[in-house]
């Protein structure tokens, strides 16, 4: 039996960007047909309190294709020079159940995440949007910064992190390779009030508030992931036009929008729809260039799945 096995820079190699983002339509079109079978994931406490660990599987109709995602979560990893989340991504051969590949499951994570939102951006942005404020500036701004500015001509990007000297590294790290203006910012309202902004922290509290947000904006939000963490407060849900990549998922694990309904601020009805209902024409998109839309990511595996396969399909073609 002969098992592929794909790491993150080989990973990287097959599946640039730009393909990625459009797997990422194939995936979230699957999500919303319901041609997909994802059961729900299982992620629980290490008997040491030292990190968490997950399994998620998922199939899908076309591509067919079914698998896991199996990940580590060690949160103090970040500060000793480590990435938080690592695992693989395990496909299997549908016609024999027999296992094909291994792939680098911390690669395709911010691959398929970054580029996630840049469509949702390309779907809800408005078209003259030029400008995009990075809320974090860790490895998911890293990923995002590449992924919107192919969906938008940006001129400039504005930084900012918790620690100001973090932020401007990040800047000094990407300012040769783009043609837009970046600079880091002291403050999160001022990366808020760009155009496109996306929020990519591991905050369990509010880093961008309502107030900030300008009209017309359009917003992802990336970084909480739980029920009871949010990065942006009950003022900024409100005023939007929300978007999510599942709907049970949302209403499952989003703080970022199941704390506003706990307090009232708003009821389910207030998300409009699922990102792929959007593609398929069965959920309405912006309005009018005032509105203010947004974005709320979660991760379904079958956004890993789907990359994973195209990074498969691509590694036959290049053999």
């Amino acid at each position: 039996m002969k098992i592929d096995i794909f790491d993150a820079a080989m990973v990287r190699e097959r599946l640039p960007m730009k393909d990625c983002i459009e797997a990422m339509a194939v995936a979230m079109k699957a999500a919303s047909n319901k041609t997909v079978a994802i059961p729900p994931r299982t992620i629980f406490p290490l008997i040491d309190g030292s990190g968490y660990f997950g399994v998620m599987p998922g199939s899908a109709a076309d591509p067919r294709v079914y698998g896991a995602k199996v990940i580590s979560l060690y949160p103090g990893n970040p500060a000793a020079g480590r990435p938080a989340l690592q695992g693989i991504v395990a496909l299997f051969d549908p016609e024999t159940g027999a296992p094909v590949a291994l792939l680098d499951g911390a690669e395709l994570t911010a691959l398929r995440t970054a580029a996630a939102s840049a469509l949702a951006t390309r779907l809800l942005a408005r078209r003259e949007a030029r400008t995009l404020g990075l809320l974090g500036c860790g490895t998911q701004a890293d990923y995002h910064l590449e992924a919107i500015a192919l969906v938008r001509e940006l001129e400039e990007v504005l930084v900012w992190g918790r620690s100001f000297e973090k932020a401007r590294a990040f800047v000094d790290r990407h300012a040769r390779g783009l043609r837009c203006q970046l600079r880091p910012v002291q403050f999160a309202e001022q990366a808020a009030a760009c155009d496109v902004v996306c929020a990519v922290t591991s905050a369990h509290e509010p880093v961008i508030l309502g107030q900030w947000v300008q009209p017309g904006a359009h917003v992802n939000l990336v970084g909480a992931h739980t029920p009871t963490a949010r990065e942006s407060d009950t003022a900024l849900i409100a005023q939007c036009r929300v978007y999510v990549d599942s709907l049970r998922s949302a209403f499952e694990e989003a703080g970022d929008i199941l704390i506003p309904v706990q307090e009232g601020a708003i009821d389910r009805t207030h998300v409009i729809g699922e990102i792929g209902g959007l593609l398929l024409g069965s959920v309405a998109g912006r309005r009018s260039d005032a509105d203010v839309t947004l974005y709320k990511s979660l991760g379904l595996v079958i956004q890993d799945l789907v990359a994973a396969h195209a990074v498969m399909e691509r590694s036959k073609q290049t053999s």
